[in-house]
């Protein structure tokens, strides 16, 4: 799997609402510049990071994103499901059961577990990092 900018994007965004939403909710317009990041594109990212309860949003002239829940219960593998159409590595790994429909050798293909066990180590990575861990590396 290649992670696409959703996945880096979206962990900037709550890092960066992380930070300087301590005090008050931070406005999307000051995280595109502070990040470079298209206001449209953060408006994306934001409707799904709020209806997975990772964002708040407030409304008003001092309304912007603050986080649904504390930075330690946060990982980047939840931030990565939420985001990616896809959590496999390989089109064959997304499958539950053993078949596949995407090669020829779909049922009898021995290399697809390796596919779903990179995958699930990835994740379990992935889980194990919070926003809240990142913070402490930057001592924040």
């Amino acid at each position: 799997m290649r992670l696409t900018t959703k996945s880096r994007y979206g962990t900037r965004l709550i890092l960066d609402i992380t930070i300087h939403g301590k005090e008050k909710p931070v406005p999307l317009s000051d995280v595109s510049k502070r990040q470079n990041i298209s206001l449209k594109y953060l408006e994306q990212l934001t409707r799904k990071l709020k209806k997975a309860n990772i964002l708040n949003t407030h409304r008003g002239p001092f309304g912007g994103h603050t986080l649904g829940k504390p930075p330690e219960n946060i990982t980047i593998g939840e931030i990565v499901r939420i985001l990616e159409e896809s959590t496999a590595i390989t089109v064959c790994a997304e499958q539950g059961d053993k078949a596949c429909s995407t090669c020829s050798r779909a049922g009898d293909c021995l290399s697809r577990y390796v596919w779903v066990e990179a995958s699930k180590a990835m994740f379990d990575r992935l889980d194990a990092i919070t926003i809240g861990s990142l913070l402490k590396k930057i001592n924040l």
